[in-house]
């Protein structure tokens, strides 16, 4: 083994953890994420088509505001569980729609419970294009 080979490999190591955090903790922006799904969609988000979505129930018990409120712009409360949660807004959470991992993670989850799917990016689109008006 070539002696350098070793001093390399630990210096890769050290690269690729210190990058881990900024690619995984606010990678992006609600902005960002809006601009991500409107272009999955291939159309901007439609802010009042995301209110009455977040609002309403889709074939089954709960709508997104059962849990975050009919304006989530103070903290939320799971219906079931009754945990806290913290506003859905941007306005109302700076780190709302900020990690891409746990927004996908989420929306992959929320949208099961009230969908019984996941939801298309032109749905997330129209629910951020509504949440990214509400002051």
């Amino acid at each position: 083994m070539h002696p350098i080979r070793p001093l390399l490999t630990a210096l890769a190591l050290f690269v690729g953890m210190a990058a881990w955090p900024a690619a995984h903790a606010g990678d992006t922006s609600p902005q960002a994420q809006l601009e991500h799904w409107s272009a999955q969609a291939g159309a901007p988000g439609n802010a009042a088509r995301g209110q009455a979505f977040f609002n309403r129930t889709h074939g089954r018990e709960w709508s997104c505001a059962s849990c975050h409120g009919n304006t989530p712009t103070t903290d939320g409360q799971h219906a079931s569980t009754g945990k806290r949660m913290a506003p859905l807004a941007p306005a109302a959470n700076p780190k709302a729609f900020t990690d891409t991992a746990r927004v996908e993670k989420w929306f992959r989850r929320n949208c099961r419970d009230v969908l019984d799917r996941e939801c298309t990016a032109a749905e997330k689109a129209d629910v951020l294009a509504w949440l990214l008006q509400l002051r």
